[in-house]
């Protein structure tokens, strides 16, 4: 439907598809495109959704507050053009020695020839102080470091941003899909105080109930019963009149048990005994960035499960070489604090900032920056393009990234390898201590075999040979970047 069209709507109603902007009116949102959040967001009416998010289920009616070029998505769009355009097309050291270099040495020896009537002396002089070197010294050390980045899965776009890379003291990391796997999984299983069942038992029946449910946090129960040899995988549950309820979770007759409800306090009785010691044991849960979920039967809580975002194997290892590397890591996420910051205690991060979206996270790079960091952004999503063109070195991981964001990252990790981050910034230092050795080489070279020249004892046939050896170095040490990097 075209923009002009939506400003003369008061409602619409949507199905489970991508949404517009909009007031919702319902539930179960999946926010992650925007914020970055992995964990459903559950509305109410009045709460604004973003364009860009998705209705898992049912249908809603939205009324249409920002239309085209006001939407929070063309905000991101428009703040990647405009971080783009203030991105200053730096010049190598290369191109702007040579502009001076090459025409020098021709109009030296040309004026020495001249003075001295010396013509084998000019030419000598012309021979040797040929840049040969010195021209490939930095475009062989770029293509040996790209080449060894694109075996290890690194797809990096052109010298300018590896050069740049090596400056890196900052990383701005997003969490979810980055740090973590994108995806809940079951972390706790807890019965409460006086209660009869065990914790095989509560994931037992918990299990059974949300095979029923489609939702995310559903999914995530049901393989934690099964990873736990709880349940078999493709087991079917023996349940009747299922009724998930809004924004609270979902009930299910469980043979043998009884009414069974997984989700939230108003789906048990009042006056159970037990429903303190279960809301205390939510507030503990949630207080650790965790999801939890009271299990009742019959109306009385009888324990207590909770899922998180699950953090990858190697972000630990990964944050570990960054730090070791000297680069400080800090995370902007769009999901809570607690959340935030058991990530970051668990990882070991030096700083976090929660409930960020596309344009606070730019203003977390920017603050960087403003310190007198050169900071790289790492990120997967549609939330992470504005922040990644803010950076100096934007990085995208390359399974989970989207296109867009790939497209604008200036680094796309192709293997969803966290610990290519570290591999990456290491390579590029690399490459430029390869550079700066590479040059000097080069230029000390040509000096002393001017030296050499002017005090008699470098022959025209002495010089080419010496000049051609350095040529030949420059590239053996350069091919030493092709050696696997060690993190």
């Amino acid at each position: 439907t075209s923009p002009w069209k939506w400003r003369h709507l008061k409602s619409v109603i949507v199905p489970s598809v991508q949404s517009p902007p909009s007031m919702l009116k319902l539930h179960d949102f999946c926010n992650r495109a925007i914020t970055g959040e992995s964990i459903p967001a559950e509305k109410k009416d009045g709460d604004q959704v973003f364009a860009g998010t998705w209705l898992r289920s049912g249908a809603l009616r939205v009324e249409a507050v920002d239309i085209g070029s006001d939407t929070t998505l063309a905000k991101i769009i428009h703040r990647v053009e405009d971080a783009q355009d203030d991105r200053a097309k730096t010049q190598t050291f290369l191109e702007k020695f040579s502009r001076w270099y090459t025409p020098a040495v021709m109009i030296g020896a040309i004026l020495v020839g001249l003075i001295t009537r010396n013509t084998e002396l000019a030419l000598t002089l012309l021979v040797i102080g040929c840049p040969g070197a010195l021209v490939i010294s930095i475009p062989v050390s770029i293509v040996a470091g790209i080449g060894r980045a694109a075996r290890d899965g690194i797809l990096i776009k052109g010298g300018e941003y590896l050069e740049q890379a090596a400056k890196v003291d900052a990383v701005v990391v997003d969490k979810t899909g980055t740090l973590t796997l994108g995806r809940p999984a079951l972390t706790d299983v807890r019965t409460l105080p006086g209660s009869r069942w065990s914790e095989k038992e509560i994931l037992q029946i918990a299990a059974d109930v949300e095979s029923a449910s489609e939702h995310p946090l559903a999914a995530a129960i049901v393989e934690g019963a099964v990873d736990r040899s709880v349940r078999e995988a493709g087991f079917v549950a023996d349940i009747q009149d299922a009724d998930p309820v809004v924004a609270q979770g979902i009930t299910a007759t469980v043979p043998g048990v009884g009414r069974v409800s997984v989700g939230t306090a108003e789906l048990l009785d009042d006056a159970a005994s037990g429903v303190n010691a279960a809301l205390a044991a939510v507030a503990e849960l949630n207080e650790q960035g965790k999801t939890a979920m009271i299990v009742g039967v019959d109306g009385a809580p009888a324990g207590v499960v909770a899922v998180a975002d699950e953090v990858r194997p190697e972000a630990r290892p990964a944050v570990e070489a960054l730090h070791k590397a000297g680069v400080k890591v800090v995370m902007a996420t769009g999901d809570a604090k607690p959340v935030a910051r058991n990530v970051a205690a668990e990882l070991g991060i030096d700083e976090f900032h929660a409930g960020m979206l596309p344009e606070t996270k730019v203003d977390v790079v920017r603050g960087l920056q403003s310190e007198g960091h050169t900071v790289a952004m790492l990120g997967d999503g549609v939330n992470d393009m504005p922040a990644l063109a803010t950076a100096e070195i934007g990085v995208a991981m390359g399974a989970a990234g989207s296109p867009a964001t790939i497209e604008t990252a200036d680094i796309a990790l192709m293997a969803d390898r966290l610990t290519r981050l570290p591999q990456s910034l290491i390579l590029a230092k690399r490459t430029a201590r390869t550079m700066r050795v590479n040059i000097f080489i080069a230029l000390a070279t040509v000096l002393v075999l001017l030296l050499g020249v002017f005090l008699g004892g470098v022959t025209m046939a002495v010089g080419m040979l010496v000049h051609e050896a350095s040529v030949l170095l420059v590239i053996v040490i350069a091919m030493t970047l092709l050696r696997p990097v060690r993190t």
